[in-house]
């Protein structure tokens, strides 16, 4: 009842208004006489093509609002004047494109004025940084996928926007969240950049229509079919290029097909002006750029244990073929049907899928790749999107989703496979730097299915104010089962080690078998939880002649929908603790059994309901006709990922220190407090500048504190104490004259905080490290961040080249123990990488096969200098690929098959070398 209640009174506080769609734009603007400049009431402005228009009032004033994305012909026709058509209006999300309309009176019967839109739009209503970046814009980017499009924006640092930590961004599709809620981190459903018509990319202080994150938004918004029949398909074929096959090996010039994509799509109408559908698909086989090389079979036994090599043991069966160790395979399929059932009514279906497999590089598997596990992801996203307009000023959308995904990091599915071998075979480690068998053994699967209603509704209360509410309310099932493939311990370590040789020479032991342990043991995370979570806000767009403000509150409510252990320090009751008299003796109830003592015994009451209230602020204020200066402010509050309320769900604590952490699901929401002021101005006809401070408080950051139970064990405890600040400023510069475009940006950061993760502390603290008790630049502190982008598209023919340029991020120097430096308490964090820049190439050339069919060349080259640009370095070099060796390094490797540096010479510290990229595609 109380939860109930709490949610009752959230609604009542925000009460029942209006609310914005995410997915829609607006046009507005005035229209006047060009003679008199005096203001044309009873113009009608119309989107050709479409049933959206209106009629200008007394000030000449006029709206077009619910207009999808995209570009559009404004025809705008009144009694007495030349009737005039501005081409390629753009529409964007969430914005109001702007038109100053200035009408002749007609000479000529029947004279039709046609004009170009500005490609330089004013941000009359921007106040805070916000991208949008458009479907052809995209088209002509050297880019493989939307991460790549949301890398190039100013703020953006290796998926952390303005200083956040990688899981506090919001991705979203068609204004519905598919974000990863166990982890926090990317989303559980992908589209590809062709089947976006916008993507908004808010890197700044965003508006109240928008929660659950405290770093950034990003919103994709998908196509929608046409009466125009569309079919195009592309086939792509890779390879690498490159002078560093030293560092790459096994990396074939020849091998045309080491990476391969093939897109399809198809669009058109079902019944023209009505019913309209819109598919894609994509499919990967990519080898990628990391070898290994197969010297041991799984199930290979070697020693190397022994100082005298004449006493070395080994088997290698493996056919010493290159094995690709970050491959993946990823299939991407999306379809859309939108049915327009009256001028007012759009009902539209969407379904999203992904089936992907890939594998991350470990350097420890690179004798023996096929011991390493590979990731997989399953999922399937369905929403049923309706947009009802009332009237010229007001409409509605009601969305409902539903997503079902699945993620497993397993080298069989089943943790019981009879291929999994024995421990001993995963060996060698420390005298060769490699494993010489054996295999991963960690198995983990999760299971998120989210259930969504959400529901928008705008109403353009006059010209000036555009009245906004809402409602989202989820209800998540989740599933976790982490259960690491063990030998059974219930037998002695000389059963488990008894062993015979087969006919091929190799050990076979006897005993052997994998299992898993139920979800009450420390050796598995098993749990089946239903949190739910809601949403609501109010928002007022505030639109004047030289000013526009967005004034807003939000209310976020979210329910765990479990249980916590009501003493930490005996959270699963290991420990019995009994009542005592004043002598000392047990007191006994009435069956003459012992008492409990509840002061140190556990109970297990409700997880406490969150709730929070946002208030955002955004202003900005027209400076002349072409600038616009914006100030912006925001409260933004996120619960942690799932993972840190639920964790070791048991609660079971092993007998060692500081090697559990625990779920707190009493966690409260993180929240950001961020400022933001920023200038716009146009320098000249169709060259823009703008400039952006802000400055950010992370309060309540996820952390982890160390209990210590009644048995003096340490385990860790998921909780709110860290802090983090950022600053910084950032540069913007487009330009647009005829067929060139240029697009430039640069981030000037400063990231501060007191812990890198949330388990930072933890970890110093079980490896006996002083604490932090100062505030140190955060792992993702890049000091300069510069992104370029030329473009040259004309008729068939389009190139672009785009740069980046990275000053490099932390990494923590550890000098060697003979350094006399070693003994003072340095802190993490304490140096910086290299920097590294890259060059992207895009280009293609489309010409005409028969009169409907257009066939289409594409050439890119991702690192077109084929740099070596570090992605990680080692503590006591600061470089990657090359760390300090000590003669006690070289006396204690033992192989007969590598030396030491083949330890330390990891190609994963580079990022990837050159790569070609060709593709070969019709249209029709």
């Amino acid at each position: 009842m109380n939860r109930f209640l709490h949610l009752i009174s959230g609604l009542l506080l925000l009460s029942v208004s209006m609310m914005y769609a995410q997915t829609t734009g607006k046009i507005a603007g005035f229209v006047f006489d060009e003679r008199t400049s005096e203001p044309l009431p009873g113009a009608n402005i119309y989107l050709d093509g479409t049933s959206l228009g209106a009629a200008s009032g007394l000030d000449g004033s006029f709206y077009i609002i619910n207009v999808s994305p995209g570009k559009y012909n404004v025809v705008v026709e009144m009694v007495g004047y030349e009737k005039k058509i501005i081409k390629d209006v753009r529409v964007s999300v969430n914005r109001t494109t702007n038109l100053k309309i200035t009408l002749k009176e007609a000479i000529l019967e029947g004279e039709v004025i046609v004009v170009e839109a500005d490609k330089m739009s004013i941000k009359k209503d921007q106040t805070s940084a916000v991208r949008t970046v458009s479907a052809d814009q995209m088209e002509a980017l050297p880019v493989e996928n939307l991460n790549a499009v949301v890398g190039l924006q100013a703020g953006v640092v290796r998926g952390h926007f303005r200083g956040g930590r990688s899981n506090e961004v919001s991705y979203m599709i068609d204004g519905l969240q598919v974000n990863d809620a166990f982890g926090g981190e990317g989303r559980r459903v992908d589209v590809e950049t062709e089947s976006v018509q916008d993507v908004e990319i808010i890197t700044g202080t965003f508006n109240a229509e928008y929660g659950r994150a405290m770093s950034g938004v990003v919103n994709a918004i998908i196509k929608d079919g046409t009466d125009d029949f569309h079919f195009s398909y592309t086939n792509y074929l890779a390879n690498y290029v490159t002078n560093h096959d030293d560092i790459f090996i096994g990396l074939k010039e020849s091998e045309i097909t080491r990476n391969q994509d093939y897109k399809l799509q198809l669009s058109g109408p079902i019944l023209k002006r009505k019913l309209h559908y819109f598919t894609n698909l994509r499919y990967q086989d990519n080898k990628n750029h990391l070898n290994g090389i197969r010297r041991f079979r799984v199930n290979d036994f070697s020693d190397f244990t022994s100082t005298n090599p004449e006493e070395w043991y080994s088997e290698h069966t493996g056919d010493n073929a290159y094995v690709p160790m970050n491959s993946s395979k990823t299939l991407s399929l999306l379809g859309k049907i939108s049915y327009k059932m009256t001028d007012q009514i759009k009902l539209s279906l969407l379904y999203t899928g992904n089936r992907d497999e890939w594998k991350s590089y470990d350097h420890a598997f690179k004798y023996n790749p096929d011991g390493q596990a590979s990731h997989h992801r399953q999922s399937d996203m369905f929403a049923l999107l309706l947009n009802q307009a009332f009237s010229n000023s007001a409409f509605y959308e009601l969305k409902l989703s539903s997503l079902d995904s699945y993620y497993g990091f397993y080298l069989f599915k089943d943790p019981t496979d009879s291929g999994y071998v024995y421990d001993a075979f995963l060996a060698n480690i420390n005298e060769t730097g490699f494993y010489t068998g054996g295999q991963m053994k960690d198995h983990t699967e999760n299971w998120q299915k989210e259930k969504n209603i959400k529901f928008d509704f705008t109403w353009q209360a006059t010209s000036h104010h555009s009245l906004k509410t809402g409602f989202l309310y989820t209800l998540y099932d989740l599933k976790n089962k982490w259960t690491p493939v063990r030998p059974d311990t219930t037998m002695s370590e000389e059963e488990l080690g008894l062993f015979y040789y087969d006919e091929t020479g190799h050990r076979v032991y006897y005993n052997y078998k994998p299992i898993v342990y139920p979800s009450n043991s420390v050796y598995s995370d098993i749990y089946h939880v239903k949190p739910i979570a809601f949403s609501a806000y109010i928002q007022d767009k505030m639109e004047y002649e030289d000013m526009v403000i967005n004034a807003g509150i939000r209310f976020d409510y979210f329910d765990p929908n479990t249980t916590y252990p009501s003493n930490w320090r005996n959270p699963a009751n290991q420990l019995n603790f009994y009542l005592k008299d004043e002598d000392g003796n047990l007191i006994l109830d009435e069956n003459g059994n012992p008492l409990l003592n509840p002061e140190r015994m556990s109970t297990y009451p409700k997880a406490d309901i969150k709730t929070q209230i946002s208030p955002r602020l955004g202003l900005a204020y027209q400076l002349g006709k072409k600038a616009v200066l914006h100030f912006s402010y925001g409260h933004f509050f996120q619960m942690p990922p799932m993972y840190a309320l639920y964790q070791n769900n048991s609660h079971q604590i092993p007998p060692s220190d500081y090697s559990t952490t625990l779920g707190n699901p009493q966690l409260k929401a993180q929240k950001t407090v961020q400022y933001e002021v920023g200038l716009w101005q146009e320098v000249v006809e169709n060259m823009g500048l703008e400039v952006n401070l802000f400055y950010r408080d992370i309060y309540d950051l996820l952390s982890t504190k160390i209990v210590s139970t009644y048995n003096q064990i340490e385990y860790g405890l998921y909780t709110n104490k860290d802090y983090g600040n950022a600053r910084g400023i950032e540069l913007k510069f487009d330009f647009y004259r005829g067929p060139l475009q240029i697009f430039v940006n640069y981030t000037l950061q400063y990231t501060r905080g007191n812990a890198d993760n949330p388990e930072q502390t933890f970890t110093r603290a079980g490896a006996s490290m002083d604490p932090i008790p100062t505030l140190i630049p955060m792992s993702w502190d890049q000091r300069h961040t510069f992104n370029a982008t030329v473009g040259y598209h004309k008729g068939n023919v389009g190139a672009t080249l785009t740069g980046y340029y990275n000053s490099g991020t932390p990494y923590t120097w550890t000098p060697i123990v003979l350094n006399p430096v070693s003994r003072v308490n340095l802190f993490p964090n304490n140096d910086y990488m290299p920097s590294s820049y890259s060059v992207d190439f895009f280009s293609y050339y489309k010409f005409k096969l028969f009169k409907s069919i257009q066939a289409q060349i594409e050439l890119s080259i991702y690192n077109l200098f084929d740099r070596l640009n570090p992605v990680w370095v080692y503590g006591s070099t600061g470089q990657p690929y090359t760390a300090v060796i000590q003669e006690s390094d070289l006396s204690n490797h033992r192989s007969d098959f590598n030396d030491y540096e083949d330890r330390i010479k990891n190609p994963s510290a580079y990022s990837a070398p050159r790569m070609v990229k060709l593709g070969i595609g019709f249209t029709f």
